[in-house]
């Protein structure tokens, strides 16, 4: 299938690149461009991409807020939003995750890099690189006490699969679980998926937010 591509970002010559090497792809297909924060919500619902690279810092309206009202519509297949970011935006992390986006992405990152980013993301997986994790945990350390939790409750999870979303939440990786519960890697895939259809998540990025907002697993646990 061909992954449809939105790309939101203020710098023209960014989108240009963007979209030169993304259209160059056989199976990725660049459906539009968007300079500004109000323009990439409004043509996310014209043109219905399955992925939106957003920028963070646009005009009008920024990244975070176009991702939180991208996802907040009432569409049954919503896109997967992948964060443009840079080192020093390490601030919006936390809050880009919160509002649904699926990764991250640094600007400077390679052509190959770029692409098989937006494929990561299209197949429902979340491009969440070890740093990131660390960053978003030492934000939980920073905030405290955690939040109530903002979906169905954890009592809806088994046994097994609320141990494989704190491991998930603990940054290890589905082979990680799977050796550290003696299982086989698609067992601990199954297993995922069961935990983010009954908590109502979309991926691995708001499976990890949820478990730390919930209390299921705090700063330190290992």
């Amino acid at each position: 299938m061909t992954i449809r591509v939105l790309i939101a970002d203020d710098q023209g010559m960014v989108r240009t690149g963007f979209s030169v090497f993304l259209s160059a792809q056989p199976d990725i297909e660049v459906v539009g461009e968007a300079g500004d924060g109000a323009e990439a919500v409004q043509k996310a619902g014209q043109l219905r991409p399955d992925v939106i690279l957003m920028d963070v810092r646009m005009p009008v309206l920024d990244g975070l807020g176009a991702t939180r009202q991208i996802l907040a519509a009432d569409r049954e297949d919503p896109p997967k939003v992948l964060i443009l970011t840079t080192f020093d935006l390490d601030e919006y992390v936390y809050e880009a995750l919160r509002a649904g986006a699926s990764g991250f992405l640094l600007k400077d990152a390679s052509a190959s890099q770029l692409a098989e980013a937006v494929r990561v993301v299209a197949r429902g997986d979340a491009l969440l690189a070890p740093g990131i994790t660390r960053r978003l945990i030492g934000e939980f350390a920073r905030l405290g006490a955690p939040r109530a939790p903002r979906r169905s409750s954890l009592a809806e999870l088994t046994e097994r699969e609320t141990e494989v979303l704190s491991l998930v939440a603990q940054g290890l990786s589905n082979s990680e679980i799977a050796a550290h519960l003696v299982v086989s890697e698609p067992t601990v895939k199954t297993h995922l998926g069961r935990v983010l259809a009954k908590l109502q998540l979309r991926d691995r990025a708001q499976a990890i937010v949820y478990a730390y907002e919930s209390g299921l697993v705090t700063v330190g646990d290992s």
